[in-house]
């Protein structure tokens, strides 16, 4: 009970000092519950959703996915035959069946062409209107479609791009382009998580979709009263046979969960890792937070083991007082978390996704990890502190409290973070020359953690050094001013490395990430320079394939002198060496593309592979396969037959554009795969007449204005291509932001500490004539000085990290590397702003300091 009393009331006597570590707690805590809370929110989301979509049972396609649709190349939906739907309706335990079509392989545009899909990444969906669908949507103006001239489009797709009753919109499929006018809008009854969604009356979507009359995408079955689902799906099965796909309502959600599953788990275990982060940067806070209070109560400790406190009783206060923080930050931090999670719904809306509160998830696994992780992490990083505490002998009482004489880095520490960072050292250089990504990734690995860990276990050391040379550069213009900055930071390197160390990690990680950035653009840039003979690229951005009728308005586009078409699909390939490998990509083009793509050969000629029943292989595949030029190919197309074809080029494995592609012509593939069949393009490529490059530009975006595709020139690609890395990069900085905002707090919590800890020395150095504005001076260049350390450790590091990295992916082609020094530079002189914003409260408060109450203070 008296160590009890004794922590409470140490712990509440220094609250202002814990307030800041605390923050980081709660900061860490709130990443890891908001992160589970926001992804236990939209499974939770879209169970409702599938679970309010799913009719009792579900026949459609043996080809359709468990989940639905699964589009052929065509662009065309697998249907069934409406001779289906009149099986159904005549099965034992049915109440009802009704026939409907729907595709996501579409295109929707409004009248001046402008895409209406969202840019979340949720699907668009064009499909019938039918009582399974009225089940989860309400007309709230106009009427349902009912004919080819009427489209009904959701609610929240119609807000967010102001569209109207009335309005033109234009469905673009593989079928061709279909215009209607918008006869109703239709607000979802349940949470819609993004998906622009149109509908179409039967008859409509089946020519517009599919092209052709009766059939249907799926059969959606209602159970009579008394029968289950189960029992439903077994009577219909017997009553079709073996030919079709039929699902329960729960076999078709958990399916539906299941495709979106694998997105949710990588936000989710991204997001933790980020938390991750900024709970290690949390770690340093929290010891500097303990190992300055301990040195600040040397004596009063001191005294406690004079009247016989015992080292366990001292040891387990200061742990106490760390359970006390430990458990208010993470309370707070649990609350904040739910308050993330909604924050985080709120963005997702602002890009189309719409989640509702109402929907809100917080399972009690989620509190409870949240406080077992602030908790646990908060008592470990106050052992070490802890047990020096335990260490203070009773004759620490007649001495001045101060800081403990074990506050210099001694030479085990700097032997410890030698070999360490030595050995980190090691294994990037090992990642740097291994001859398989797959390698030299495990050993990049161990080469981040080991270097890292021994920068911070060497960071006192560095200090010592690092700081003299920031300060003979930066603070020797300040004079005696800037000499006490300088000598402030190195009164303590353990406590300087360790503040330095939080700032270190986060922006080690931007460093390491901007050089792959950088390196993967400056890579694809020079691939496209000295590959891609083209002039334009047309494609969607979106991903969906380019429809005939665009194709045909680029052949037809004045000043065009080549046009080549790019297909891909499946087959299965039997090798010479009796294997056979399923679902295996390969490209189908015209001859031409051999001249747009400058791929490199290894064995024989790319244009070769263009012959009649011809076709190239990469090399790794024909390595594995005991593959050569000559060699025959037993190829299964998918949707198609089975053909031998003579493999005639083998090309390089390396590259960053189709790189591990293999080539056959179209006419080839349209010999295997009957002509509904065929695949549609997923790009067209263009060259222009010469000398009309510039004219056939402009005529190419003007003959492509009606559709939804992108016409770009390789200057255009390359700004493309570095604008989607560049969003990514954005992104991770946003998330890394949270390790480098617990950082600056560490900061703030070092100096504010240091500031009380140096109360009588600040009130001296005033007595004799150090000004208020010559201290506030001096405890923000000591910031800025500890600021710039933690920079350059991480920069540097960083920078180490991202080379070796670009070495790895210089083995898949990205062979060029790239410091992108503007941002290394800006980062840096930008920690020197850190350094001024963590000082202005402890140097405005060190500057109000009474003189003489400084001076008096024990």
């Amino acid at each position: 009970m008296t160590v009890l009393k004794t922590s409470m009331r140490n712990f509440f006597a220094h609250k202002g000092r814990m307030a800041l570590s605390a923050i980081a707690v709660l900061l860490s805590v709130a990443f890891v519950c908001g992160t589970l809370v926001f992804t236990d929110t939209m499974n939770t989301t879209f169970d409702k959703l599938f679970a309010a979509t799913s009719s009792d049972v579900t026949v459609s396609s043996k080809d359709a996915s468990d989940s639905g649709e699964t589009t052929s190349g065509n662009g065309k939906p697998p249907v069934i035959p409406a001779s289906v739907l009149d099986d159904v309706k005549g099965t034992d335990g049915v109440k009802s069946a009704e026939g409907a079509v729907f595709s996501t392989s579409v295109t929707v545009v409004d009248g001046d062409k402008d895409s209406l899909s969202p840019t979340s990444g949720a699907p668009t969906i064009v499909g019938s209107w039918n009582a399974n669908e009225a089940r989860t949507m309400e007309i709230t103006s106009g009427a349902a479609p009912e004919g080819a001239d009427q489209i009904m489009v959701d609610a929240d797709t119609a807000d967010k791009h102001d569209l109207r009753l009335g309005d033109e919109i234009g469905v673009i499929s593989a079928v061709g382009t279909h215009t209607a006018k918008i006869s109703g809008i239709a607000d979802f009854t349940v949470t819609n998580p993004g998906a622009a969604i149109f509908y179409l009356d039967t008859r409509t979507a089946q020519r517009t979709l599919v092209g052709e009359s009766g059939v249907y995408t799926n059969v959606n079955v209602t159970a009579a009263s008394g029968v289950s689902d189960a029992q439903l799906k077994k009577n219909v099965t017997a009553e079709l046979g073996g030919g079709y796909k039929v699902l329960t309502a729960e076999e078709t959600a958990e399916a539906n969960q299941e495709s979106v599953g694998d997105f949710m788990n990588v936000m989710k275990y991204a997001m933790l890792g980020f938390a991750g982060i900024a709970f290690l940067v949390g770690i340093f806070l929290i010891i500097n937070t303990f190992s300055m209070l301990v040195a600040q109560r040397t004596r009063e400790i001191g005294l406690m083991r004079a009247i016989g406190s015992s080292r366990k009783q001292v040891n387990r206060s200061v742990l106490v007082e760390a359970l006390l923080l430990g458990v208010i930050g993470s309370v707070l931090g649990v609350g904040a978390g739910v308050g993330l999670a909604v924050g985080l719904m709120k963005l997702m809306g602002t890009m189309g996704m719409k989640l509702s509160t109402d929907d809100l998830t917080v399972a009690w696994t989620t509190p409870a990890l949240g406080l077992l992780l602030g908790v646990v992490v908060t008592v470990l990083a106050a052992y070490l502190p802890a047990r020096r505490a335990g260490k203070i002998s009773p004759m620490a009482a007649l001495r001045d409290a101060g800081t403990p004489a074990d506050a210099k880095a001694g030479w085990i520490r700097a032997a410890t973070g030698l070999v360490l960072t030595g050995a980190g050292g090691a294994c990037l250089y090992l990642a740097g020359t291994a001859d398989k990504a797959t390698d030299g990734s495990l050993w990049l690995g161990l080469g981040v953690v080991l270097s890292l860990i021994g920068f911070v276990v060497i960071g006192p050391v560095l200090a010592s050094g690092m700081v003299r040379v920031i300060g003979a550069v930066l603070l020797r213009a300040f004079g005696p001013v800037g000499r006490m900055a300088e000598r402030n930071a190195l009164r303590n390197p353990r406590r300087t490395g360790a503040t330095g160390a939080a700032l270190m990690i986060g922006l080690a990680l931007v460093a390491c990430l901007s050089v792959v950035g950088s390196s993967m653009v400056a890579s694809a840039t020079e691939e496209l320079d000295k590959t891609v003979g083209t002039d334009f690229i047309i494609q969607d951005d979106n991903e969906q394939p380019v429809i005939p009728q665009a194709v045909a308005a680029v052949k037809s586009t004045p000043g065009i002198d080549r046009v080549t078409e790019y297909k891909w699909t499946k087959a299965d390939f039997t090798t010479p060496d009796g294997r056979t490998t399923e679902d295996t990509a390969i490209t189908a083009a015209d001859p031409t593309y051999a001249t747009d793509l400058r791929v490199e050969t290894v064995a024989g000629k790319l244009a070769d592979a263009y012959r009649p029943d011809s076709m190239s292989v990469h090399e790794d595949f024909a390595k594995d396969h005991g593959v050569t030029v000559g060699s025959k190919i037993d190829v299964a197309f998918k949707d198609g037959t089975t053909g031998t074809l003579t493999v005639r080029a083998i090309t390089s494995s390396e590259g960053v554009i189709d790189a591990g592609a293999m080539y056959t012509s179209i006419d080839t593939l349209a010999t295997y795969v009957p002509a509904d069949r065929m695949p549609l393009d997923l790009m067209v490529f263009a060259s222009a007449a010469d000398g009309q490059k510039d004219a056939a530009y402009k005529a190419l975006k003007e003959s492509l204005d009606g559709f939804p595709y992108e016409v770009r020139d390789q200057t255009d690609y390359k700004e493309a291509l570095k604008d989607q890395i560049g969003q990514l990069l954005n992104m991770i900085y946003g998330l890394l932001a949270l390790a480098i905002v617990v950082a600056i707090l560490g900061v703030v919590n070092t100096l504010a500490l240091s500031v009380v800890e140096r109360t009588r020395e600040i009130g001296l150095m005033r007595a004799i004539g150090l000004s208020r504005r010559q201290l506030r001076r001096m405890i923000r260049m000591e910031s800025v000085v500890i600021a710039l350390f933690g920079a350059l450790l991480g920069l540097g590091l960083g920078m180490g990290w991202g080379a070796t990295a670009q070495q790895l992916l210089a083995l898949e082609g990205l062979k060029v590397l790239d410091i992108p020094w503007p941002t290394i530079i800006g980062v840096f002189i930008g920690s020197a702003f850190v350094g001024l914003f963590a000082a202005l409260v402890p140097a405005f408060r060190a500057g109000r300091m009474n003189v003489l109450n400084a001076i008096a203070t024990d």
